[in-house]
């Protein structure tokens, strides 16, 4: 499943990265600056290097790059890409098998803030997670801040868009999935679950976390103790705490 609209990239490295894992840049616009510095000029010789792989590169001012940035970093480049190629989940789960490998997939019921998705997909990349499932709707489209906010894992880490995430987890628990779900009221302190076997664990929302019908899917419910006043951490924050926790177990 692709995204209809052109997909637009802001800063060195997720142009860097996509361009590394082979996504097809349509055109860039760069810090008209930049070609002062030639050869010398690491962003000269990225732009260079896009050229070289059929991008058309325009030059611009900084007053017409600020116009264009969506994310406040675009770092001299922009860049208008092919539009993401969503991942199967089906196929994933297929590969693993074959593999021998025990799945380990993270859901993500309907977070909604750009950074916290592209620091959950660097998550995912560094923990070995082998995909990231989102719903199509009611979950933050795949755009520039994304991609800065993920520092190129965008273009590594399988992501998976499905109609019915509720749906999903259910045809998972039907496979043989354990379902793992994130909530500060959680019986199970994140560090004594079991993760052994095919996991999948739910991220919840910013503000209202797991939904009630997907709360009622999971297995277990995982918390975080936290000995301070405030007994509430970022999504973002949360999701890596689990997630590496869990990886380590796995391993």
């Amino acid at each position: 499943m692709k995204q209809e609209e052109v997909t637009r990239l802001e800063g060195r490295n997720p142009v860097a990265e996509a361009l590394a894992a082979g996504r097809s840049i349509n055109r860039i616009f760069v810090l008209d600056s930049a070609r002062k510095g030639r050869e010398d000029n690491l962003l000269y010789k990225l732009a260079e290097d896009c050229r070289a792989q059929g991008a058309i590169v325009n030059y611009v001012g900084r007053q017409a790059l600020d116009a264009m940035a969506e994310s406040h970093g675009h770092q001299g480049i922009i860049a208008d890409v092919a539009p993401y190629d969503y991942s199967d989940l089906d196929q994933i789960l297929q590969a693993c098998e074959e593999k021998g490998e025990p799945p380990f997939l993270l859901l993500l019921d309907h977070i909604e803030d750009a950074h916290n998705l592209g620091s959950i997909l660097r998550i995912a990349d560094g923990a070995g997670v082998h995909a990231v499932v989102i719903p199509q709707r009611r979950a933050v489209p795949l755009n520039a801040a994304v991609a800065k906010a993920s520092a190129g894992a965008v273009e590594y880490v399988p992501l998976c868009r499905v109609t019915n995430l509720s749906q999903t987890i259910s045809q998972l628990k039907k496979q043989g999935f354990w379902i793992f779900g994130t909530a500060a009221d959680g019986q199970v302190p994140y560090d004594e679950a079991d993760y052994s076997g095919k996991t999948a664990l739910i991220i919840g929302s910013e503000g209202r976390g797991l939904s009630q019908k997907i709360e009622q899917h999971c297995d277990f419910l995982v918390s975080i103790p936290q000995k301070g006043r405030i007994n509430s951490l970022n999504a973002a924050v949360a999701c890596g705490i689990i997630t590496f926790a869990a990886a380590r177990k796995r391993a």
